[in-house]
């Protein structure tokens, strides 16, 4: 992002816009968001315990749906139309809601769909990504990828962030700073 779009988010977000993403603007970004989530969150911490209970094992895959995709949403690096979206069935109307929102609030982000249920470890790790449980999706991975910094290198706009954040799910990209792509249906 340019400096004037992280003045104009920092002034989104009640931080003295200086155009620098720093500790306060983080701090800021994450408060905002998790104040947009709702009171009662209704997903589950991201500890594997708590993943487990809540959406089962990451094997099962019986507890996957095929939900029908929006019909603006194509794979993220062509015009190919996506036809479904394979999710968790605890996650299948939020996530509807939360593309609605995110596509309202950025078309150009939100329809290039990346992945949604995949069987996989997290990158780099042995515990299972929270695409295998089939409560994570990623969009416009192009321009925000894993290791993009976001906002100074990623581009997904804080309002695609806040559409799912007020479902409740949690923007990898303002809370860990990269992987601006990935969203969960996590605390």
């Amino acid at each position: 992002m340019t400096p004037s779009k992280i003045k104009a988010m920092q002034e989104r977000i009640g931080v003295e816009p200086d155009g620098f993403w720093g500790p306060k603007s983080i701090a800021a970004c994450q408060k905002h968001l998790r104040a947009l989530m709702p009171k009662k969150n209704p997903w589950p911490k991201s500890d594997q315990t708590s993943l487990r209970e809540f959406y089962g094992h990451p094997d099962d895959n019986s507890v996957i749906v095929n939900i029908a995709a929006p019909s603006w949403m194509r794979l993220y690096d062509t015009d190919a139309k996506v036809k479904t979206i394979s999710c968790h069935k605890k996650v299948a109307d939020s996530l509807l809601r939360a593309l609605a929102g995110a596509y309202a609030a950025s078309p150009d982000h939100a329809k290039r769909f990346f992945g949604c249920h995949v069987d996989r470890n997290m990158r780099g790790g042995s515990k299972p990504s929270l695409h295998a449980y089939g409560a994570a999706i990623d969009l416009a991975a192009s321009t925000n990828g894993n290791k993009t910094h976001w906002p100074t290198k990623a581009d997904m706009p804080l309002e695609v962030m806040e559409a799912f954040a007020r479902e409740g799910w949690m923007p990898a990209g303002a809370f860990w700073a990269r992987d601006g792509m990935h969203v969960q249906a996590t605390q």
